[in-house]
């Protein structure tokens, strides 16, 4: 499934080069969802991308670490973490929006679904090492911990960088809830067992 969603992603992405109104139709704003009820945005805007860098550091992390995830938890439950924490992650960011009256915002790409897959990773594989570059070795527990904290620290700066680092830390909330949930494991003691 990982590699048919990454497969969805390049024929969007594709379409949108030779429709780029489309863009307007499928990624998610506050005013078109509530105004014109383009109800879909909430899910449609996690396969459109800005452009190709967006399209490719989005989908290396789904080939990485989405092919290891489905390999453990099964191509259907997969599947479903994916789309419904991509989904989760498009209805809280509106909210969000709405709430700090950002109305002018096109909020797209997968990265909020990806971050929610990258969580799930590390806690499915606690003893895997992820090489940053190629080269610095990182734990994935301490991976995930990281990004989460420059996430945050993003986030409350209100650094203007065109990232949705609101997004991606709900993408980690929603994986933390849906890990303890559905798959019985809760981050916090898979990563810091008690000896």
């Amino acid at each position: 499934m990982a590699l048919i969603l990454i497969g969805i992603n390049l024929l969007v992405y594709m379409f949108l080069q030779v429709f780029p109104k489309g863009k307007f139709y499928l990624a998610l704003n506050p005013g078109f969802f509530i105004y014109s009820k383009f109800y879909w945005q909430v899910f449609t805007y996690q396969f459109v991308h800005s452009g190709l860098m967006h399209l490719f550091s989005n989908m290396l992390g789904l080939f990485f670490f989405g092919i290891a995830v489905e390999r453990r938890i099964g191509s259907k439950e997969f599947l479903f973490a994916y789309l419904f924490s991509g989904t989760v992650c498009g209805i809280l960011s509106l909210v969000i929006y709405i709430l700090t009256d950002a109305w002018m915002v096109f909020l797209l790409g997968a990265s909020g679904a990806v971050f929610a897959i990258l969580l799930l990773y590390a806690v499915l594989f606690p003893r895997s090492v992820i090489f940053i570059w190629g080269i610095i070795p990182v734990p994935a527990p301490l991976l995930i911990i990281g990004y989460g904290a420059l996430e945050t620290i993003y986030m409350i700066s209100g650094s203007q960088t065109g990232i949705a680092h609101s997004t991606h830390l709900i993408g980690f909330a929603v994986a933390w809830v849906y890990s303890i949930v559905r798959l019985g494991l809760n981050p916090f003691h898979v990563w810091f067992p008690k000896r």
